[in-house]
């Protein structure tokens, strides 16, 4: 197993649905032992794949080599045209955690967009922090039944084609969002508590990723 995906200690998942009549279902991670420490570079993926353990929700992802990648030689990029591009990393779950990415947005006329998106559920409910370089903001939307709402924007310089850091922080129902490691944007919600963890872009966004780190707190 490549050492990026490299995860110490067994994982205990449990999925909760609430299946009342007339109700959409509101699936639900326990905490059971928590993922550990992990980090992606992609530098052991094979180029045109994507990487081991990912489950594509859309778009199209793939590693390829990028010359500046802040871990080179490979990054793992979305070139595809969707409505929310989004994967995950893997089944380990987390219920507190600090996430970071090195992201750059190169291309796109709708959005540039990157995201992070923790505990995720399934393909259609998840929390996202996402930066937009059109936009110049960092923002919190929660994701429910395939459909994205938001919970808080926050104002900051997002750059097309340079590299940056995003990193979001959960415990309890806090939620905080920083850039190149100032804090751009906080706000709670208390309507998932665990999950997976993955990337995301939105629309026409071209966006890569790299030295993509999860720690549970």
């Amino acid at each position: 197993m490549p050492w990026h995906m490299r995860a110490i200690g067994a994982l205990a998942v449990m999925v909760l649905a609430n299946a009342c009549a007339g109700t959409q279902a509101n699936v639900r991670y326990r905490a059971g032992q928590e993922g550990t420490a992990m980090m992606w570079s992609f530098d052991s993926d094979a180029v045109g794949t994507v990487p081991s353990g990912a489950e594509v929700f859309s778009g199209e992802w793939a590693v390829r080599a990028e010359p500046d990648a802040p871990s080179p030689p490979n990054s793992l990029c979305q070139s595809g045209t969707a409505e929310f591009p989004a994967l995950t990393l893997g089944d380990a779950v987390y219920t507190d955690l600090a996430m970071s990415t090195r992201f750059k947005p190169i291309s796109g006329h709708e959005d540039q967009a990157a995201g992070l998106i923790f505990r995720v559920q399934d393909k259609d409910n998840y929390y996202i922090l996402r930066a937009n370089a059109l936009e110049d903001n960092v923002n919190f939307y929660k994701y429910a039944g395939g459909r994205r709402s938001p919970l808080k924007e926050g104002s900051a310089r997002v750059a097309s084609g340079v590299w940056q850091e995003l990193r979001v922080e959960a415990r309890g129902d806090r939620l905080r969002g920083f850039l190149n490691g100032d804090l751009a944007v906080e706000t709670t919600d208390a309507s998932y508590t665990a999950g997976r963890v993955g990337l995301w872009t939105k629309a026409d966004s071209v966006t890569c990723f790299d030295s993509v780190s999860v720690e549970p707190l």
